[in-house]
C-alpha cells in the first residue's frame, strides 16, 4: 500500500521547528549531565533549536577566505600556521 500525496511529507514544505521532540529533549539533556537513565520522561523542559542565519555576502567573504587559506597551506607553509589558521577560523565560527 502507498501514501496518499497530501499525506506525504515533504522536505520542501517542511517548516523549522522552534521545539525539540522527546527524544531529541532527552539526548540533548544526556549531553549536558541534566538527565539520566531512570528519571521520569514526563514534564522535560522545552528546549529550543538552535537556528543559525549566515548572511550572504558574509558567505561568499568566508567561502573567499576559506579557498585563500587552503591555498597558502598547500603552497609548502609550516604545519604550526595550518594549526593555527584552522584554529582562527573554528574561532570566528564560535562566536557567531
Amino acid at each position: 500500500m502507498s501514501i496518499h500525496p497530501s499525506l506525504a511529507s515533504q522536505d520542501k514544505s517542511a517548516k523549522a521547528r522552534s521545539v525539540l521532540k522527546r527524544a531529541e529533549r532527552l539526548k540533548a539533556m544526556l549531553e549536558k549531565n541534566k538527565w539520566k537513565e531512570g528519571d521520569d520522561v514526563y514534564g522535560l523542559p522545552k528546549m529550543k533549536t538552535v537556528r543559525i542565519k549566515i548572511k550572504k555576502e558574509k558567505a561568499a567573504k568566508e567561502a573567499e577566505a576559506t579557498a585563500a587559506g587552503a591555498a597558502a597551506p598547500a603552497a609548502g607553509a609550516a604545519p604550526e600556521a595550518q594549526a593555527a589558521t584552522a584554529k582562527a577560523q573554528a574561532a570566528k565560527k564560535a562566536e557567531k
